[in-house]
């Protein structure tokens, strides 16, 4: 089989190309070589002053010994926790790099505290829940023995008294009115209420509209954050019944 000559022969006229041989069996011509030629996938990448002197720059300070370096890293290391190996990674990083490294940072901050928020965030909404519960419960149990007590009393004095003083069982029912007027909301709590409803729809909208967007396609990789918003849906609603409820 024939194997490619030298790229350069050089003899008493001077250097040139040998002839090569092509495939279809006829041969290329000789080609003199000019002195100090340089082929072109020889010759050097062009490099400006500043990148030979960045390229040549010291990893240390003039005149600073290389070992009072390491060691003085070796005793920073024990101190500075991740400080000193954060401090290696971004060594060697651009200014843009380590730009990046710090927006990074941030947003994992900011990932972090709104996930405290929401976590707080849902355990004030299940407190008040039992709150609202307990609540309930209560004013139901009051205003339960009340109308019972009263029924029980009128058959008993009825008898026994003149059927002129029976329109005198009227006020006796009044104190089991007395509990369900106690019930009633005064205005300022009941705005108060009216407002958090208000807030409440307002959030349960916010989770209905990602809702919409998962189901239609648009929202095709949720995060944790949207899929904690997507499981409080039925927990808003009922709270949201259970304060029309009390109003």
């Amino acid at each position: 089989m024939w194997k490619m000559a030298t790229p350069y022969v050089t003899d008493e006229s001077g250097k040139y190309i040998a002839a090569t041989q092509r495939p279809d069996g006829t041969w290329r011509k000789p080609r003199r070589v000019k002195e100090g030629y340089v082929p072109q996938e020889e010759v050097p990448v062009y490099e400006n002053k500043y990148v030979k002197f960045f390229k040549s720059k010291p990893d240390l300070p003039p005149g600073m010994n290389p070992e009072d370096a390491a060691a003085a890293r070796q005793q920073q290391a024990p101190g500075g926790g991740g400080g000193g190996e954060k401090e290696s990674e971004t060594a060697g990083l651009s200014k843009a790099a380590k730009r990046n490294m710090k927006r990074k940072e941030k947003r994992k901050q900011q990932q972090s505290q709104g996930q405290q928020e929401e976590s707080e965030e849902v355990e004030a909404l299940g407190k008040d829940l039992e709150k609202v519960t307990v609540a309930s419960a209560e004013r139901n149990s009051t205003a339960a023995p009340a109308p019972a007590s009263t029924p029980a009393s009128t058959p008993a004095s009825a008898p026994a008294r003149a059927p002129a003083r029976a329109p005198a069982s009227a006020p006796a029912t009044s104190p089991a009115t007395a509990p369900a007027a106690a019930a009633d909301l005064s205005p300022a709590a009941a705005a108060e209420k009216a407002k958090k409803i208000k807030n409440l729809r307002k959030k349960l909208r916010q989770v209905e509209e990602l809702q919409q967007k998962l189901d239609s396609g648009e929202l095709q990789n949720p995060s944790k954050d949207q899929l904690d918003k997507l499981g409080r849906a039925q927990a808003l609603r009922a709270e949201i019944k259970q304060l029309e409820a009390e109003l």
